[in-house]
């Protein structure tokens, strides 16, 4: 908590461990307060408050209830002091995007059982490219999508995938599995030695930090080559 001195001072001057800013950096949003969410949003206070007290005052308006703040329109909001056009609308924005929040739906997660899902999911993302892409897919215990990831990208003929960035991404999302995928602009399916190499080296290096290598995918226009279908995963 602040002196009550403190409230009303720029909260450039508070002490750093209660900047609202610089709070929800260190601990998280969860452990902000509405009125300290609402003083990052708008930005600033008055000559005579500061950002936190303002979105206090704001608040007691509502009777600290944040459905009823979500029925203030941009005039409501103008008519407390120290809320102008601005802060009205950027407060009016934020409230609209939490009601779209609520109303969207969960995110749906794939799940990935064979190289036929990856390809159906990622062939039209990578198949017409003139270009080659390589992309790395995170998956959960249950083999669900958790993220994707473009790793690299290169000519006509080669790309560059650094397995570094690829287990980062793994180790970002959490994942218990991995999926590795790059499309050949010429047509030709056939993995090259190269091609065979990387696998190798990503495999062994996932495998270190716990993580299975379930299959490397390679995607045409004419269709694909899957690594652990051809058995080409047994290193």
């Amino acid at each position: 908590m602040w002196q009550d001195d403190q409230s009303y001072r720029p909260i450039r001057e508070w002490n750093e461990n209660d900047r609202p800013r610089e709070k929800l950096q260190r601990l998280g949003r969860s452990h902000l307060s509405e009125a300290e969410l609402i003083a990052i949003i708008i930005g600033s206070g008055t000559r005579s408050e500061s950002a936190v007290e303002l979105a206090r005052r704001l608040l007691h308006t509502v009777n600290n209830n944040l459905i009823e703040l979500g029925k203030l329109t941009i005039a409501d909001l103008q008519k407390i002091h120290g809320i102008g056009p601005v802060k009205a609308i950027t407060i009016s924005a934020a409230i609209e995007l939490g009601r779209r929040r609520q109303e969207a739906a969960p995110l749906l997660r794939p799940k990935i059982t064979s190289s036929k899902d990856l390809y159906e999911i990622f062939g039209p993302r990578l198949s017409d490219l003139s270009h080659e892409e390589f992309w790395a897919v995170a998956l959960n215990q249950a083999n669900k999508l958790l993220d994707f990831r473009r790793i690299g990208s290169g000519g006509i003929s080669s790309t560059v995938a650094d397995i570094r960035l690829i287990l980062r991404f793994a180790l970002e999302t959490g994942a218990s599995s991995l999926a590795v995928l790059h499309n050949h602009p010429s047509g030709n399916l056939t993995p090259s030695e190269q091609d065979i190499r990387l696998t190798r080296s990503i495999s062994e290096a996932a495998r270190l930090i716990d993580i299975r290598l379930i299959d490397h995918l390679i995607i045409s226009e004419s269709g694909y080559h899957s690594f652990s279908d051809q058995g080409q995963l047994s290193f």
